[in-house]
């Protein structure tokens, strides 16, 4: 009896120093928290420097009076230790919110942005925004993305854009005038005029889409879905990325975002839903063609959270996300992972 105790003892030993190793072996800063709601990041390094951009507010939407105002807030940082405030914008009426970090053919820092307008708490319109920088620092005014078909939507929401070969690709989920919800992949030269590639015949209200592209040009996507039974999507095409091998994944999506590591594996993070009034951020292992992921890690997190950017830099992802664990407001986090946590 006195052997199976202590063999017991041992094993509970183990795992926690394992657990404490784990925790030793990546760091997580707070790097925004100004007594406000911030929200929904993007990461990027960008001309040596790296740069984080969110929304901020008073609300997830809306404010205590009502309106919902949020605006944009991008910050700079040359070693990802100190960061820096180097614009702040919205506009009066408006919710500036998803900012999505991203940089043209031509050397241009973008930033798509969704825009949303209420009226008495009633969404009225959805109109994707983009600016853009030559430096980091200064940004031209925002101004409305032109979407083919665009005059016969409600709503347009350009979530991400992702550049291959001088053309961005994007996924746009809207609804029309009577009210059918669809998502389309959307291609652009200039990060302005969207041109529709195809319709994607993903059921259950599909919205925010990230796209990557794989190691020999196939395009891959990974789908939030909040109908049915709620459960990601992921999907794989090939040139002209009009036919689509779609297979559902094993968990719920938020804010989702994903990284190439290979040909055989991605990196993937989204918010996690295995409690549903406890969410946390968590980062993810996936296997390219089977669709079959693991948790890696659980970043500390809770309440209103995640929405990452992801960023490979030397030996280590990055990863920025927001959340509400440690204050009344969600803060802005950086955490820097080493890459060896994500082998097989």
């Amino acid at each position: 009896m006195m052997k199976r105790y202590f063999l017991l003892i041992v094993c509970v030993l183990l795992y926690s120093c394992s657990l404490l190793a784990d925790k030793r072996a990546y760091t997580v800063d707070c790097i925004w928290g100004q007594g406000t709601y911030n929200s929904f990041t993007s990461l990027i390094k960008y001309r040596g420097k790296f740069y984080c951009a969110f929304r901020e507010g008073r609300g997830h939407v809306f404010d205590e009076n009502g309106k919902a105002e949020g605006k944009i807030r991008i910050l700079r940082s040359a070693n990802g230790k100190k960061w820096t405030s180097v614009a702040f914008f919205g506009q009066e009426g408006m919710d500036f919110r998803d900012p999505k970090l991203s940089v043209t053919p031509d050397g241009r820092l973008s930033v798509s942005i969704g825009v949303s307008v209420y009226v008495n708490k009633q969404l009225k319109a959805q109109i994707p925004h983009v600016c853009f920088s030559d430096d980091g620092i200064n940004y031209t005014q925002p101004q409305k993305c032109v979407v083919e078909g665009g005059e016969n939507h409600k709503t347009d929401w350009i979530w991400r854009t992702t550049w291959y070969n001088g053309t961005g690709y994007a996924a746009n989920y809207y609804s029309t005038q009577q009210g059918e919800r669809h998502i389309c992949l959307m291609e652009t030269r200039d990060a302005i005029n969207y041109r529709e590639v195809a319709e994607l015949q993903i059921p259950d209200f599909p919205n925010e889409a990230t796209i990557r592209f794989l190691p020999d040009g196939e395009m891959a996507m990974m789908v939030r879905r909040d109908g049915g039974d709620c459960m990601g999507y992921w999907g794989l095409a090939r040139a002209p990325f009009t036919q689509w091998e779609w297979k559902k994944m094993p968990f719920r999506l938020g804010g989702p975002d994903f990284l190439v590591l290979d040909d055989q594996r991605i990196i993937a993070s989204s918010r996690c839903h295995h409690i549903d009034a406890a969410c946390t951020t968590s980062l993810y292992m996936g296997d390219i063609q089977t669709a079959r992921f693991s948790q890696r890690l659980v970043l500390p997190s809770g309440g209103d959270t995640s929405y990452c950017g992801m960023i490979i830099e030397g030996d280590e992802l990055w990863v920025s996300y927001y959340s509400g664990h440690a204050s009344h407001w969600p803060s802005i986090y950086l955490a820097k992972i080493p890459l060896s946590l994500f082998n097989w």
